[in-house]
């Protein structure tokens, strides 16, 4: 199984924008072969003190793939070249973390 956390920073005042294309996108990735889990995360509101803010511009992306030809799949689909043409503008940054079991 392949995990991925991807990291996504929008543009000052933009994460609601980014994370609606996000929501919006997310019954075509679930439906792909291989999806096994697919979702957007947030910061805790009044979390503990250790807890490492996000901040208000970010969010992650959760996912898990049963193997990285369905990963590479997911990643040239139509809906997901959308969707980054949808946000390209509205996205700072992002950080794709690759993992698998330790």
């Amino acid at each position: 199984m392949i995990h991925v956390v991807a990291a996504i920073t929008a543009k000052p005042g933009q994460r609601t924008a980014v994370l609606q294309a996000f929501k919006d996108n997310v019954p075509a990735v679930l439906a792909e072969a291989g999806c096994i889990e697919y979702g957007a995360v947030v910061d805790l509101p009044d979390g503990p003190a250790l807890q490492a803010k996000l901040g208000d511009d970010a969010f992650f992306v959760i996912e898990k793939w049963e193997s990285m030809a369905a990963l590479a799949a997911h990643g040239a689909s139509p809906h997901m070249l959308a969707y980054a043409k949808k946000t390209r503008e509205l996205v700072a940054s992002r950080a794709i973390h690759i993992l698998t079991a330790a």
